[in-house]
């Protein structure tokens, strides 16, 4: 009864404010461009230390005050994390950065991730914050789709992370963003798309031009609602190992409302 009471309430928090950036993302047309800044303010650069400093290793959405949401396979219990809210250039202070620790044991991986076998599904975790974070124009919450919800065929999403320009290209400092039409599973299971590698706990999106790339796993995939509010419906799995931005290759994404109970759960009971 306690466990049904606390998921109720997460999803009255996740279903009001949130999803609603005060800068608008698709001011200009984008295709792999600058995104504008803090108009994504749920997205969250996940950290690891290494040698006495913390690089960016994955992104990640912010869906509670002190919960991000990320990929699997991000997470290794071995490294200690931090997570970085309000960023936008990695090169510069701006002003606008929460930075928040993660504790030791506050690393919650899905528990049918195999960490041996991307396509096999479940690439979805929750990194619990030490504290909660402080919300307002540039740090905000991600709206999380119904359970089950899918996304027609060509639905307009974009993709937004540090990850690699190219494949095998730099590190861009500031955040990108990239319109991502979604592929629904007709089209990405065909044999000469992701075949059986895909399954319906996924999403697929892209498959041309524009696509993920390294760096960018664990970060949203942000869909637009009828009322002009943004969900995130995927969690940036993996793409082809051809190359980040290839033909019939769409960037594979977890669909977060096949996982919807168990973030509920987990996070009710933590």
């Amino acid at each position: 009864m306690l466990l049904r009471l606390l998921s109720s309430l997460l999803l009255v928090a996740l279903a009001s404010g949130c999803g609603q950036p005060f800068y608008s993302p698709v001011g200009r047309v984008v295709n792999g461009e600058d995104a504008v800044p803090y108009s994504w303010p749920w997205q969250v650069s996940l950290q690891y230390e290494k040698n006495g400093a913390f690089s960016h290793t994955c992104g990640g959405s912010l869906i509670a005050p002190d919960w991000v949401l990320t990929a699997a396979h991000c997470i290794s219990d071995s490294r200690t994390y931090q997570v970085v809210l309000g960023e936008y250039d990695q090169a510069v202070e701006e002003g606008s950065e929460q930075v928040i620790p993660v504790n030791p044991g506050e690393l919650f991986v899905h528990p049918r991730w195999r960490s041996y076998c991307a396509a096999c599904g479940n690439d979805i975790a929750l990194v619990k914050l030490s504290r909660s974070a402080q919300l307002g124009a540039t740090v905000q919450l991600a709206c999380l789709p119904p359970a089950g919800d899918i996304l027609p065929h060509q639905a307009p999403c974009y993709i937004s992370g540090w990850g690699r320009l190219y494949t095998n290209g730099p590190l861009p400092d500031k955040l990108q963003q990239a319109l991502l039409p979604t592929v629904d599973y007709e089209h990405c299971s065909r044999w000469d798309w992701w075949g059986f590698t895909v399954k319906t706990t996924m999403v697929c999106a892209g498959g041309d031009i524009q696509s993920g790339c390294n760096g960018d796993s664990g970060g949203p995939l942000n869909c637009p609602t009828e009322e002009g509010t943004w969900q995130v419906h995927g969690v940036t799995s993996f793409v082809s190992g051809l190359g980040c931005n290839t033909l019939k290759k769409p960037t594979v994404f977890t669909r977060v409302s096949a996982f919807i109970d168990w973030i509920e759960e987990t996070i009710a009971s933590h």
